[in-house]
């Protein structure tokens, strides 16, 4: 068993993280700030009372140094980010959360002497490229959130070399599955499948590499327990396959029976919409053997699974999307 630290807890890839660290037996503790909403982790599982809560906020050196002395973790991982959805925008505040944080945090664990520090780097780091980018490929962020995740990544390899310190950066690609925010694509995908009709969509030959969020922690927990990514290792962590948007479609109205054709082209193709999107995952493969096991096929009827063995989760999900 570990004693493990979690930033971003409450979030939709931190929340599945929780959970599986939970059941896996680890001590969890979540860093927490007061505006945070915990609909991921509320009842019938009880998680929040199963974890120990750390009050403060990424951006505050103060209450970090105090909630790593007071938890003295084993683990730490840091999913805490700002600027991933649209909604979410000003620089400064992803300079403060994404750089700035990632800088307090990791020192805090350094002078901890932590065993392992994971935090979530992202595949809009590379930019826009035409083949499946590679972990030493060059950086060109393609927006102010990129940029800071960049940043962040570059800080921690700097550290991890500079002092010989477990510190690795895992570069998410398009996570999907139970839990996932209702404005993003597959719940909102999926909840008009239900009733028999599609959303607006963009282009059909937009592109996303897709990694069930199962996959996903997998593959953090396996790299915080592998002694093989010393010296701030940055791993892929896709799943090597594109898959356009008139493929996913065409799965959930299957999976459905959806009798309603899709419009492509209703909805206006957004500034981070590209028709190549994917991650070369072979680093991963090799150093720790982490391989999706779920294709999106797969994926996608586990997450309807759990929409419909969920009602109460499902009827908020509708409540935001319809």
């Amino acid at each position: 068993m570990k004693r493990v630290f979690v930033t971003g807890a409450t979030g939709f890839v931190g929340a599945n993280l929780t959970r599986r660290l939970l059941r896996d037996g680890h001590e969890v503790h979540m860093l927490v700030r007061d505006s945070c909403k915990f609909w991921r982790l509320e009842n019938p599982d009880e998680v929040v009372s199963a974890c120990r809560l750390h009050r403060g906020d990424i951006t505050n050196p103060e209450a970090v140094k105090k909630a790593i002395h007071a938890s003295r973790p084993d683990w730490v991982f840091h999913l805490a980010a700002y600027g991933a959805y649209s909604s979410e925008t000003g620089f400064e505040q992803m300079m403060a959360v994404n750089l700035m944080g990632t800088v307090t945090l990791l020192n805090a664990c350094v002078d901890a002497g932590v065993e392992a520090f994971v935090q979530t780097g992202s595949s809009s780091e590379y930019g826009y490229v035409d083949h499946a980018a590679k972990e030493l490929d060059r950086l060109e962020p393609n927006s102010h959130y990129a940029i800071t995740k960049a940043a962040a990544t570059h800080y921690c390899l700097c550290t991890a070399r500079t002092l010989n310190i477990n510190a690795i950066t895992v570069r998410l690609y398009s996570v999907y599955g139970p839990l996932e925010e209702p404005s993003r694509l597959i719940p909102t995908l999926l909840v008009h499948c239900i009733h028999n009709k599609l959303p607006r969509l963009v282009s059909s030959d937009t592109a996303r590499d897709f990694v069930h969020v199962d996959d996903a922690v997998e593959a953090l927990i396996r790299v915080a327990a592998s002694r093989a990514s010393n010296n701030g290792r940055i791993y892929n962590v896709a799943s090597g396959v594109q898959t356009s948007l008139a493929v996913v479609v065409e799965h959930a109205r299957q999976l459905l029976r959806v009798t309603s054709l899709p419009i492509w082209g209703e909805m206006n193709r957004r500034p981070w919409d590209t028709d190549v999107w994917v991650g070369d995952p072979s680093l991963i493969v090799r150093d720790i053997g982490w391989q999706p096991l779920l294709n999106v096929q797969k994926g996608l009827s586990q997450t309807l699974q759990w929409l419909k063995a969920n009602p109460q989760i499902l009827r908020f999900y509708e409540s935001r999307i319809l």
